[in-house]
């Protein structure tokens, strides 16, 4: 992380976004529990869930989580739709494309209160909602893949770390992003050395991103340290005295 400057051609990135919750898309999908403090209340939504409401729910979701963090089985969780609709117990098809999980958490609760009116002495439920199998992928000369997104606000850095860091050879001044956004791809590039980019759009990781490391265009001449820069001058010097001796042996035979 350098300050950017003319000298060292580090460039500067205004300060133009903060981190922003994740909007739901198409493919996603989203792991729903509904709490209530009142039993009966309680037992209606474990049944409405085929009894994923209960506490067995939130067992078996937390060892997928433990096993493999970002993944949960399909039967755990509701998947976004092509219409941008969930098809959720009691309530039926809920729009939520565009929608971050709180507001996806207050819509539920807004509906399935409306299915209790007859139903325990308390009026309300609580519902909780995370996006699960959270994904991005890396391609770079230090190696490729796919890696979860292991908490709400991960970072480039913490983001490349995850992958094994970006190899010697990748261009860390051209960074490359896919991004999709509000239903369109973009690709953005910026340069990782600069420290401008802790209050950018390029800060944060968000699903389904794509980073790409392009390779250095002079990756046979780059010397990485001063050991092996060493070597190679002398490597170099040796190399040329001995074409020179053998040049002069044959310029004195010739003579």
């Amino acid at each position: 992380m350098q300050e950017p400057t003319k000298n060292n051609k580090i460039p500067s990135y205004t300060d133009t976004i903060s981190y922003e919750d994740y909007e739901l898309r198409m493919g996603d999908r989203l792991y729903i529990r509904v709490h209530s403090v009142d039993q009966q209340v309680q037992k209606l939504f474990s049944a409405a869930l085929g009894g994923r409401a209960g506490s067995g729910y939130n067992n078996n979701y937390q060892q997928l989580n433990v096993a493999n963090q970002g993944y949960a089985s399909e039967l755990y969780t509701y998947l976004v739709l092509e219409d941008g609709t969930i098809d959720f117990p009691l309530v039926g098809r809920l729009y939520v494309r565009g929608m971050n999980t709180r507001q996806v958490k207050y819509r539920l609760e807004e509906e399935l209160a409306t299915y209790i009116k007859d139903y325990g002495d308390y009026k309300m439920v609580s519902v909780d909602v995370n996006v699960v199998q959270r994904m991005y992928s890396v391609i770079s000369e230090g190696g490729s893949g796919n890696y979860s997104i292991r908490r709400e606000k991960m970072t480039i850095y913490e983001a490349i770390a995850q992958a094994g860091d970006v190899g010697d050879w990748s261009d860390r001044s051209k960074v490359k992003i896919v991004r999709e956004k509000e239903g369109q791809t973009k690709v953005i590039e910026f340069d990782m050395r600069s420290r401008d980019i802790i209050n950018s759009e390029y800060y944060y990781v968000e699903p389904n991103d794509v980073i790409y490391l392009q390779q250095l265009s002079g990756k046979a001449f780059r010397v990485s340290n001063i050991t092996t820069a060493i070597a190679v001058t002398a490597t170099t010097i040796s190399f040329g005295g001995l074409i020179y001796g053998i040049v002069q042996r044959i310029i004195n035979a010739s003579k």
